[in-house]
């Protein structure tokens, strides 16, 4: 009912869409509080659903260190990235790079960011078909292809409007999800959280700040801030999974709003899921698992009430969809805009970073001049000329007269 309803969901909420800068971009319109939730959710995947609370139950909550660099990166990519991206108009991250480097340097990179998505998404993909095929008794093979199938629907119909709000609610959902596990490990603990975080502090697993510099440790102060600083400057400043929805936002300070909030709100998710982590620690008083990322599934599958258990199941299927919607579309756009003659008008000149162009379809014929087209024009166009001296194309002519 969750797939079905989300697929029907996400395809109404673009019908009508047109053109590949409302298709890829959302006419570039998009409220900037649900690009914050679309980016929290599309960065959060089945993976860290599970595998978060286990980090907690094996260790500490030393992993907001990590947390608190994302933030840091976020800041780094809003003041120096972000305003390239926005005065040059571009819909995609790579068409910088042809602005400076040249086209086959954006082809590169976009290939690249291609193969390593979907190598990503396939785990991604096949993570989440664990659970589906545990509930329904499909074999593995269908489950892959209910899931994927349903998400590329809804997706290849709505575009990006359709994949950054059907994100957004299935943050709320997972998060719901996080909350309702909180209150229920209060409930089968006996003694609550009280005794929880008492047992917790015992046992030193409420530490967030590891000042140590030692080299084995998986998680200390320096390593969360400059390990999550510059990973989140990769996947948030360089990546178009993330980029393409800072462009969809309406102007400069909203894609800033936007990048750096959802830093705050990945650092306050994870806490959420670090303590149920620490609530599971004492349901299961320590036992020893194989993995780490089983230690919620089981007990999402054998603790939880009937209604509570689907629930929780479906948050596991919104974070999965809402990582590989995010991806089809981000590859649909690298693949129609870095290697095709992607639709819709170019972008502009990027001050600062060269000119960006993408090749545009021109019309068989130009129209003529005429007095009411070119009155009024010209001393625009001599003060442009005036400013930024003689195009391109003139340099070239006048190079090879001489």
């Amino acid at each position: 009912m969750y797939l079905g309803g989300v697929t029907a969901w996400g395809a109404w909420l673009g019908r009508g869409a047109r053109g590949g800068e409302e298709y890829f971009l959302g006419r570039r319109d998009l409220p900037w509080l649900v690009v914050l939730l679309s980016v929290v959710a599309t960065e959060t995947s089945t993976l860290t659903f599970l595998s978060i609370p286990g980090i907690a139950y094996g260790g500490s909550l030393a992993f907001l260190q990590i947390a608190a660099g994302y933030v840091l990166g976020r800041i780094a990519v809003a003041a120096w990235l972000l305003p390239a991206y926005q005065a040059g108009r571009l819909r995609t991250a790579y068409e910088l790079l042809e602005a400076r480097f040249g086209p086959e340097t954006r082809r590169f990179t976009s290939a690249i960011f291609m193969i390593t998505r979907l190598l990503a998404d396939s785990v991604r993909l096949f993570a989440t078909a664990i659970p589906l095929t545990l509930v329904t008794g499909w074999p593995l093979i269908t489950s892959v292809l209910v899931i994927g199938a349903l998400t590329f629907i809804y997706t290849f119909i709505g575009g990006i409007r359709a994949v950054v709000w059907v994100d957004a609610s299935q943050m709320v959902l997972y998060l719901a999800g996080g909350l309702i596990a909180l209150v229920v490990l209060g409930q089968a603990v006996p003694g609550g959280w009280p005794d929880i975080l008492a047992r917790a502090a015992e046992a030193g697993k409420l530490t967030v700040i590891d000042p140590a510099l030692d080299f084995g440790r998986p998680y200390t102060l320096w390593a969360g801030l400059l390990g999550g600083a510059f990973l989140s400057m990769g996947s948030h400043g360089a990546d178009q999974l993330i980029v393409q929805r800072l462009l969809a936002c309406r102007d400069l300070a909203a894609s800033r709003r936007a990048l750096i909030g959802s830093g705050v709100a990945v650092f306050f998710q994870f806490a959420l899921f670090l303590f149920v982590g620490l609530g599971l620690w004492a349901w299961y008083e320590g036992a020893a698992f194989a993995r780490s990322d089983e230690i919620f599934a089981r007990f999402i599958v054998e603790a939880l009430p009937a209604g509570v258990r689907g629930l929780l199941i479906a948050c596991v299927f919104a974070a999965a969809m809402s990582t590989l919607s995010s991806s089809i579309n981000a590859l649909s756009s690298t693949t129609a805009y870095d290697f095709g003659r992607g639709p819709g008008p170019g972008p502009g000149p990027v001050s600062g970073w060269g000119a960006a162009r993408t090749p545009e379809r021109m019309p068989e014929r130009m129209p003529e001049p005429t007095p009411e087209r070119t009155s009024g024009r010209s001393s625009a166009w001599d003060g442009s000329r005036r400013r930024c001296g003689p195009s391109s194309s003139s340099r070239r002519r006048s190079g090879s007269s001489r």
